[in-house]
């Protein structure tokens, strides 16, 4: 936008006309359609008014002219028309003063709405107005108490005002608490609240249900040619866990949106530490170099670097990544000695016959090492805590199992078919100590792997009756 000052009837005229050539259609004019209604004629009436009043205002920038125009326009009020219903009026004190009314509702009874608040002004002190012989300000609460017993005394009489305003309690304004306490002193059998318990429950009565009916847990059953035919090994935790999210997932193919300007969290994380990871080994696959600690560090500065714009992340995750660094090194020193190679991240598939037909099942392992004495090692990082023994044990957390027995059947791309010697989590946590490895339950990876993919065998079979449901969160002790 151009920085020239301008005339401000300049701007104002050409703002107009871009608006009417906006709201202009093929069945009416922009005029037409926009200075209509109470909106629109209080908008005419205000651009009217502007273009008279510009000519006395000096040059403008365009840059500031929407602040300018906004700042004009917030002192103007669009008042509904009121007053058009033959027995309805809607007024306030001062117009009913004089009014009439067979029935009477009197509203806005709190303290600083009726009466309002009483201030004594920016300009002149208490003791200023009196030695000028003006009215003090609290003259206004007796003419709001004048306008409170006319309007009381009318024929029928309803009194209302918000308990709350906001979220805020209010307090009852002074002559409903008068009233209330000279009820009380001549012992008569008024009660203030009473009516507005039945009226309350009147209002509630318009939404309350003559039964109420609990919501079921939902139980989807898709037809068989819906349901998913593949799965990742992280995914079949899910659909152990709580089926109705991978209903969600692959058959609604629903995905939840990432919050707006979200700051990262664990899953970020654990990201940017795997990627470093996955860099590093590709580049030294075999022998490691004296300068392994400096060469994973400058990977590690080059993956962390988007990360910077979030100081607050970057200086909790970096001194983590750090001493992940100094671990990591050390403990892949000491056991390259017994590896003949190293794969990471790759891709590995096995299928499985099922009543419905062929099942595959996918993984990507972190890491897969070939040990000297031709058995497999599978190692999956983690930044968070990792599965117990007793889940894995027990198929909970099937994904190092089942990615054995991908490995097992020669399922990994560029891996011989060959037995597991050992399924690991490294737990690469940054504190102290700065990473642990555990091992995947207690029983042997072959074991594990006949289990786990028995175990999958079942669950796929399950699920391929079109009656079995994708029931949601079936033990909730184990939902993810």
């Amino acid at each position: 936008m151009s920085r020239r000052r301008r005339a401000l009837s300049d701007l104002a005229e050409g703002h107009l006309q871009a608006v009417e050539a906006l709201a202009a259609t093929a069945s009416g004019s922009g005029a037409e359609r926009l200075w209509v209604g109470e909106v629109g004629e209080a908008a005419a009436l205000f651009s009217s008014e502007l273009q008279e009043a510009a000519a006395a205002a000096p040059p403008l920038s365009p840059r500031r002219y929407p602040a300018a125009l906004e700042a004009l326009m917030a002192g103007r009020a669009v008042r509904p028309r009121f007053g058009l219903h033959p027995r309805i009026a809607i007024l306030g004190p001062l117009e009913a003063r004089l009014q009439h009314a067979d029935v009477l509702v009197i509203g806005g009874l709190n303290e600083g709405t009726w009466p309002a608040e009483v201030e004594a002004g920016p300009w002149l002190s208490r003791p200023m107005q009196s030695a000028f012989g003006l009215p003090l300000p609290e003259r206004r609460i007796g003419l709001a108490a004048h306008d409170f017993c006319q309007g009381f005394s009318a024929p029928r009489v309803y009194l209302t005002r918000a308990e709350r305003v906001d979220g805020t309690p209010t307090v009852a304004a002074r002559w409903l608490r008068r009233i209330d306490a000279l009820c009380k002193g001549l012992a008569l059998p008024v009660d203030l609240r009473g009516e507005t318990v039945r009226l309350r429950a009147w209002a509630e009565a318009l939404d309350r249900p003559a039964r109420v009916k609990p919501i079921e847990k939902p139980e989807p059953r898709p037809p068989l040619n819906a349901r998913p035919r593949e799965l990742s090994v992280t995914r079949v935790e899910t659909w152990m866990r709580d089926p109705y999210a991978l209903y969600a997932g692959e058959v609604l193919k629903l995905r939840p949106l990432d919050p707006l300007d979200a700051d990262p969290g664990a899953a970020e994380r654990g990201t940017l530490v795997h990627a470093a990871l996955e860099r590093f080994l590709r580049a030294y696959p075999d022998s490691l170099p004296d300068n392994a600690h400096d060469a994973l560090i400058e990977i590690g500065a080059e993956v962390f670097e988007p990360i910077k714009a979030k100081p607050g992340a970057f200086a909790f995750w970096w001194p983590r990544f750090l001493r992940i660094a100094a671990w990591f090194v050390a403990a892949e020193r000491e056991r390259r000695g017994g590896l003949r190679q190293s794969f990471v991240e790759i891709a590995g598939s096995l299928t499985l016959a099922a009543p419905g037909g062929d099942f595959l099942l996918k993984a990507k392992a972190d890491r897969v090492d070939v040990l000297h004495d031709g058995r497999l090692a599978i190692v999956d990082y983690k930044t968070g805590a990792p599965p117990t023994a007793k889940m894995v044990k027990a198929g909970f957390a099937p994904q190092l199992p089942l990615e054995a027995a991908i490995a097992q059947a020669g399922g990994f791309a560029g891996l011989p078919r060959a037995a597991v010697g050992e399924l690991a989590f490294w737990r690469l946590s940054g504190g102290t100590p700065a990473a642990t490895i555990e091992r995947a339950g207690r029983s042997a990876p072959q074991s594990l792997a006949e289990g786990a993919l028995a175990g999958l065998a079942e669950l796929v079979a399950a699920f391929d009756n079109p009656a079995t449901p994708y029931a949601c969160k079936p033990r909730p002790a184990l939902a993810p």
